[in-house]
């Protein structure tokens, strides 16, 4: 039997540390899926076609891995997908608390379904999302923090904010 994964998030951007736990997650099943949220609470730079088009180049290379969206629970999602595990990625202690709290929940409303933590490469184990869009926003360098296909579309999103 095929064990799928499935990891979740926003990835508004993916990052290097996004595409580090999805080889990290392949070691341990057969098919990973990054499942992208359209994102109720966050105001994303870029649209969800966006981004589920830079997390499928930034796949490339990576044949047992996938990208989708989807809304609702993701424990339902993953069921849907028939899926075993939820990947998590934790950088630091502030990563687990919340963490820990989603774990529970969703352990309580599919029991079926785990949660596997995973620990990202040291170079990568500060990199967020957010620490991403910040820099570049100030016309700091991402480079090699995140695949090059994001860098080319988040210094343009941003030089265009600039000319403005």
């Amino acid at each position: 039997m095929k064990t799928i994964a499935i990891y979740p998030g926003t990835f508004d951007p993916i990052t290097n540390g996004h595409l580090d736990l999805v080889k990290r997650a392949l070691r341990f099943f057969d098919e990973v899926i990054v499942a992208v949220a359209p994102s109720l609470r966050k105001q994303t730079l870029f649209t969800l076609d966006e981004r589920l088009t830079l997390i499928h180049e930034s796949l490339e290379g990576m044949p047992k891995a996938s990208v989708e969206s989807f809304n609702g629970l993701l424990v339902e999602y993953v069921r849907e997908k028939q899926g075993i595990a939820i990947i998590r990625g934790l950088r630091a202690v502030s990563d687990f608390e919340y963490e820990f709290q989603i774990a529970h929940m969703n352990r309580r409303l599919r029991k079926d379904i785990e949660t596997v933590f995973l620990m990202p490469s040291e170079e990568y184990s500060f990199l967020s999302s957010s620490i991403i869009k910040e820099v570049a926003s100030f016309g700091g360098s991402i480079r090699g923090l995140v695949p090059k296909a994001v860098e080319k579309a988040i210094n343009k999103k941003f030089k265009k904010e600039r000319v403005r």
